[in-house]
């Protein structure tokens, strides 16, 4: 039932597709909508629970081809070419979000401190999907876009150990259990590096090519060992993925070209289905369970966390006013965070179900909001005058 649910949305949503690029319709909130719709406590259509098989291994196999393939858009070579925005984001604006959020959390909702970091840790990541007509808007001026970009592909990455070491704690485990923590991601990042290294540097020989027809599944398999190593190998899958997509964009440039808009799809594919399932968890009933002061978290950490971090984080940054309103908008919490709080659910830490009801919360109300609001922002820079506007090498070079 779900393959046929998931089939007849998808055909949906790319009939509608062309409709939601020029108007504030979401393919993103369609699939939220479907699942919510075919959950078990609305019709029943879906019977799914948080700890069915189906809905873990399909979230894990999302996540990892979304952190594969964001990590193919950020090799060494681009974030050289045009690091400074990025990295006051990342540098600055990651941290301080994840703080302003755990404040929130322990002061409002009242949730003990571990539990507060780990929320800011799970809603700091951002995803430019659910802002994608801003992102792929040539209107827009180029250094916002890739700003955007490069900030949402690095920070799903560097959120997860925080989101890890914060569950440990929660769990209340000890110091070997954080040594093992510690190998686990260790084991996962090296596994990430060698891999694609190793398979590039044999293409590179006289004895091994890949033809036209295969280049494009050379990354596919690249990942698919880096999947499969990382699981007998006990290494972290995510952190793996990250790394892996990383270091073919660094090392194989034509790799990863190869494999960008095939990788794109199938990550899409299979991040569109999480959201359906993603969708199906939440009910009216599910809503209903979370307390006011949940409700002030979820707005404080949309309209208060990101806009304050990156407001600081951009002092003195030669920002234009609307790119960096726009920049402080646009953090749309994205499919890392979905993922990162089903962790948080099946970890049975005591706090779990409250954390994963914040957390679901402000998901449901970032995907509605920014995927709604995405187009007009976009539209917003149609016509202005970016002629005086440094490109984003330009800048990375100036500032460097």
């Amino acid at each position: 039932m779900l393959l046929l649910c998931f089939a007849a949305v998808l055909l949906l949503a790319v009939l509608v597709s062309s409709l939601a690029g020029r108007t504030i319709l979401s393919t993103a909130v369609l699939f939220l909508v479907a699942g919510f719709v075919l959950g078990p406590e609305t019709t029943g259509v879906l019977d799914l629970e948080p700890g069915s098989p189906v809905v873990s291994v399909l979230a894990e196999l999302a996540l990892f081809a979304v952190l594969f393939t964001d990590g193919m858009r950020v090799g060494w070579s681009d974030l050289r070419s045009a690091w400074r925005l990025p990295g006051r984001a990342l540098g600055w604006g990651l941290p301080l979000t994840l703080a302003i959020t755990a404040l929130a959390a322990h002061f409002v909702v009242g949730l003990g401190w571990p539990e507060s970091l780990l929320i800011g840790a799970i809603l700091a990541p951002t995803d430019p999907v659910f802002a994608s007509a801003l992102v792929g808007n040539e209107k827009v001026p180029a250094r916002l876009r890739h700003l955007l970009n490069v900030e949402s592909g690095v920070n799903d990455g560097l959120a997860l150990p925080f989101v890890m070491v914060f569950l440990a704690v929660a769990a209340g485990h000890d110091c070997l259990h954080l040594g093992e923590l510690a190998l686990e991601l260790t084991v996962g990042v090296a596994i990430g590096v060698a891999v694609p290294w190793i398979a590039i540097r044999l293409e590179r020989t006289p004895l091994f090519a890949a033809s036209t027809k295969y280049e494009p599944l050379n990354a596919m398999a690249i990942g698919l060992l880096v999947l499969a190593l990382a699981q007998t190998l006990h290494g972290n899958l995510f952190l793996a993925a990250f790394a892996a997509g990383i270091t073919v964009a660094t090392f194989g440039p034509a790799q990863r070209a190869a494999f960008e808009h095939f990788g794109e799809l199938i990550a899409e594919v299979l991040k569109l289905a999480a959201l359906l399932v993603f969708g199906s968890l939440i009910s009216l009933e599910f809503l209903a369970e979370i307390s006011w002061q949940g409700w002030i978290l979820a707005v404080v950490a949309l309209l208060v966390a990101r806009p304050l971090a990156l407001a600081l984080s951009f002092l003195r940054s030669g920002l234009g006013p609307r790119e960096q309103l726009a920049a402080m908008w646009f953090g749309p919490k994205g499919f890392a965070s979905v993922v990162y709080g089903l962790l948080v659910l099946e970890s049975g830490i005591p706090a779990a179900d409250q954390v994963f009801h914040l957390v679901a919360l402000t998901i449901v109300l970032s995907i509605v909001a920014h995927s709604s609001t995405d187009i007009l922002v976009a539209r917003s820079f149609e016509g202005a005058d970016l002629t005086a506007e440094p490109t984003p090498t330009a800048q990375g070079a100036g500032d460097a």
